[in-house]
């Protein structure tokens, strides 16, 4: 008798090879070669030039606000996202469909009509900052204005990664340990928690890398004072302005290579954690 062969896994999908082709030119064209003509640009360079541009005492203080604005407001969107993406998973009430809308808000709206807004909004003569003021709580062109600005922009990446894994937590699994024993809060971190870590350190990492490229709500905001609340876009936009190319490509190096290393460390995570749930279940 003949034996039938088995389509291999490449062979299920028609059209495999001119699909793949087409993936691949878009990618080369809209993502590879850009960062690729930037990463060759700079390697014309000498170690001399990006060590003096990077050591720069100016550079260092907007790296430090970057990534510590960055960092604070990717935590603050992980703890507030956990809980939205809970309520909007777990609990029907009026209006949820309206509160799920607007979660998809800062997706739409371009980032300095974001920008614009808040500064509005917690400027010292705004509606909410005029009344924070005088009880020495200052918002606006401090670093906390800068963190408020990138909360908004990354708080919708948490929700929206961990929806779907919250929607497809069994019950039954919740069913089984209320049946065992366990209360509430036992049940949330021996169950609940583990199966939807994953998500959530992929979310936070994505609003943290994210964050550290966000220009146009932060401009207005942040009061951009060198030393203070200067984050690393807008020093690579002032760069530019004054045709200081190549600090403006060190720069633009820098920040493409921690976005990176965020992103891959986030999948190494995500696929670490994710082997361990399964090989425990």
């Amino acid at each position: 008798m003949r034996r039938l062969k088995h389509p291999g896994r490449f062979g299920l999908l028609p059209g495999f090879g001119l699909t793949l082709g087409i993936t691949l030119a878009f990618l080369g064209v809209l993502v590879i070669l850009p960062f690729a003509a930037l990463t060759l640009r700079s390697l014309q360079m000498s170690p001399g030039d990006f060590q003096r541009i990077l050591t720069d005492p100016r550079v260092l203080a907007s790296f430090r606000v970057t990534f510590l604005a960055a960092l604070g407001a990717a935590c603050v969107s992980g703890l507030f996202g956990f809980v939205v993406a809970w309520t909007l998973t777990r609990y029907p009430f009026p209006g949820r469909r309206l509160v799920d809308a607007l979660i998809d808000l800062p997706f739409a709206l371009p980032t300095a009509v974001s920008g614009i807004a808040l500064t509005a909004l917690y400027a010292p003569n705004g509606w909410l900052g005029s009344r924070l003021e005088p009880l020495g709580i200052k918002i606006a062109y401090t670093p906390a204005g800068i963190m408020t600005a990138l909360i908004f922009i990354g708080f919708p990446f948490v929700v929206r990664t961990l929806q779907p894994a919250l929607a497809d937590l069994e019950e039954e699994y919740e069913e089984a340990a209320a049946s065992l024993g366990a209360n509430r809060w036992q049940t949330f971190l021996k169950v609940i928690f583990p199966s939807v870590l994953p998500a959530l350190l992929t979310g936070i990492t994505m609003a943290f890398a994210r964050a550290l490229g966000e220009y146009g709500s932060v401009v207005f905001i942040s009061g951009n004072m060198p030393y203070r609340t200067e984050i690393v876009p807008l020093l690579i936009i002032t760069r530019l302005e004054q045709f200081d190319y190549t600090g403006a490509t060190v720069l633009a190096v820098a920040m493409l290579g921690a976005s990176f290393a965020l992103l891959l460390a986030a999948n190494l995570i995500q696929w670490r954690l994710t082997r361990y749930a399964y090989e425990r279940s």
